[in-house]
């Protein structure tokens, strides 16, 4: 099967391209810098040209919110024409679990938008919304920082390691097109400060973690489930703390 991984060279990309071509597949990592771009529409085409799977793993290079609105429309809009005309027969697209309940988180909105797109596309989907990934907890913990202390909300929290979003991702691909929605999470469910608290505490990080139900999340205000899956979810294997060991031996 030739499968086309948009964002092939990112975090999840690279990792999903390495997982599919252990199984045979003609996997194509697209990217700017491969000369396939979403946004100019450059590439398309040729990339489309016999592909039965597009993977997109695009992400904003701004998270300004009017910019990342009109990324995810103009690149959804490009991608999914170019897929419409190959005939591609199934289109995979990695999303953020609670997306459509934090309308005041700009980049959430415009997930919102890009769902929309691919729903509306008459092109067999399946959209995987992931909760946050465990690699991004050092930028949480630096967005909401102020002298030596991190203010984050209590509510609850179920990050998952990036390992486990590209097998999931991958699985997905490979399998039949839902025409719906998946969602996956880490398999830890805790309050957000208190994930937070843990992870600095591993690294040495000396910041005191304060508990603020008013704390926003890259704009948007957390309700005790509002970053968690509500009903089923596929859960990772790798927790907070198997992370971290895999993470310093890398290191």
């Amino acid at each position: 099967m030739k499968i086309v991984v948009i964002g092939g060279t990112g975090l999840i990309g690279s990792k999903t391209v390495a997982i599919l071509r252990q199984g045979d597949h003609e996997v194509v990592a697209a990217s700017p810098n491969s000369g396939v771009n979403t946004i100019t529409g450059e590439g398309l085409t040729e990339a489309m040209a016999g592909t039965q799977v597009v993977i997109d793993l695009a992400n904003s290079p701004s998270f300004e919110d009017k910019a990342v609105l009109e990324f995810f429309e103009t690149s959804g809009r490009n991608l999914l024409a170019a897929e419409s005309a190959a005939g591609v027969r199934h289109h995979v697209a990695l999303s953020i679990v609670g997306t459509d309940r934090t309308p005041d988180n700009g980049y959430f909105r415009a997930k919102v938008a890009q769902e929309k797109l691919i729903e509306a596309s008459g092109i067999p989907y399946t959209i995987i919304r992931s909760t946050q990934f465990l690699e991004f907890l050092r930028g949480i913990a630096d967005s909401s920082a102020a002298e030596n202390r991190v203010w984050i909300s209590p509510g609850l929290f179920q990050p998952i390691a990036a390992d486990d979003v590209a097998a999931n991702v991958a699985e997905v691909a490979l399998a039949a097109p839902r025409n719906g929605i998946v969602e996956i999470a880490g398999p830890e469910r805790a309050p957000f400060n208190e994930i937070v608290a843990r992870y600095l505490k591993a690294i040495g990080d000396p910041r005191v973690v304060v508990s603020d139900p008013e704390a926003r999340y890259f704009g948007g205000r957390v309700e005790e489930k509002s970053l968690v899956p509500l009903g089923e979810a596929r859960l990772g294997r790798i927790g907070l703390d198997e992370w971290l060991r895999r993470s310093q031996t890398k290191a």
